[in-house]
């Protein structure tokens, strides 16, 4: 019986090119920067199969499990992780950021490889500005070992840079929300005000119900 592991790497497989995955975290947050990976297999044996063996979508898995494949995912793969920070993401959008973020990640390890290569991107957009082979991949972090292996660099890295954040302001439980708008969230936002790491312009309904509420 195949390991889903195993079915991940067959799908790059058929491709029959060198295969870099990329995928983001940190698209939804209302705080912190948005993070993306890009990841490359040079020789995937059945021993990185089975040491995989949970490989997923990185939302599929509980954090216990994302961080005891990150390791395996660094030292057996060509990866490269970027953040694209706030002021960036609210100057270009986090559209733009996102597919920033993955172009810089993907261009670091396309240039390291040779030969044949095909970058997959999770999603439905393809990167801005890339000058390498690309194909998006509609849920490809559940179809492609690359992607998913990018997925959980990126959120198994964004998580550990807010769990940092939060240590300088933990009255808005970012290591527990990753910066999501948690009712939680918004209630220390309107006790505490922003901080430099929250994205006003996702911000901006919140304040407008808080006018309106005033109003009333």
């Amino acid at each position: 019986m195949n390991s889903n592991s195993q079915t991940l790497f067959e799908f790059d497989k058929s491709f029959g090119k060198k295969i870099i995955g990329t995928d983001e975290a940190g698209r939804g947050p209302g705080a912190g920067g948005v993070f993306a990976a890009a990841v490359y297999f040079p020789e995937v044996t059945e021993g990185l199969i089975k040491d995989l063996a949970v490989l997923n979508d990185s939302k599929k898995l509980t954090p216990k499990k994302r961080k005891s494949i990150y390791d395996t995912i660094i030292t057996n793969s060509v990866s490269k992780i970027i953040c694209v920070e706030v002021e960036e993401i609210e100057k270009i959008n986090i559209l733009n950021s996102s597919l920033k973020a993955m172009r810089l990640a993907c261009n670091s390890v396309a240039e390291q490889l040779g030969g044949d290569i095909l970058t997959l991107v999770d999603g439905n957009k393809l990167i801005k500005e890339y000058t390498y082979p690309q194909e998006f991949v509609i849920k490809g972090d559940s179809k492609s070992a690359s992607i998913a292996a990018a997925s959980i660099l990126a959120k198994v890295t964004r998580d550990r840079y807010m769990e940092n954040l939060d240590s300088e302001f933990p009255m808005y439980n970012w290591k527990k929300n990753a910066g999501y708008l948690t009712a939680q969230h918004l209630e220390a936002i309107d006790k505490y005000g922003l901080s430099p790491y929250h994205r006003p312009s996702f911000l901006k309904k919140f304040y407008a119900k808080k006018k309106e509420e005033i109003k009333k």
